[in-house]
């Protein structure tokens, strides 16, 4: 044979062998080829949908904690304000009852005072009487002695 029919028929076996292939072997690796393709495009498109959802996930728990900032901050400023009013309060209260302890114990000295005035007043009319009643015992006239004693002990 001659290298011209030699090389048609390698020519010949060359094109069955491409025809082949194009008809059997090349559809399924186009279709795989194609699948996986559209795997790989959907699992982008997954990724960014969860890249969005994440950013949005993001946001709401910064909102979330920004809120909660809040509500702490709010609360704490009532707890304080609360706790300066009670302090108020207690203190005004103490100052009061001070003051009535203060109050109760000056009356109470003064009643003290007016009562030892009294048992002076009583000590000094008895003295005076024993003194009077050492002097005068000639006198016989006793409810005038007694007139003049009680007046004498007003007096004092």
């Amino acid at each position: 044979m001659s290298i011209t029919g030699t090389l048609i028929i390698q020519m010949i076996v060359f094109l069955i062998l491409v025809g082949f292939t194009m008809k059997f072997v090349w559809p399924p690796i186009a279709a795989a080829l194609d699948e996986r393709a559209r795997k790989i495009a959907d699992g982008l498109a997954a990724a960014d949908k969860a890249k969005a959802e994440l950013a949005a996930a993001d946001k709401r728990v910064e909102q979330e904690l920004a809120q909660s900032r809040n509500q702490t901050a709010t609360l704490l400023a009532d707890a304080e304000r609360r706790a300066q009013a009670i302090v108020e309060e207690a203190k005004a209260r103490a100052t009061e009852e001070g003051a009535k302890i203060v109050a109760a114990a000056r009356v109470e000295a003064e009643q003290q005072t007016v009562k030892a005035r009294e048992a002076l007043r009583e000590q000094v009319a008895a003295l005076a009487v024993k003194g009077a009643e050492q002097i005068l015992r000639k006198e016989v006239n006793p409810s005038v002695h007694a007139e003049l004693l009680s007046r004498l002990q007003t007096e004092l």
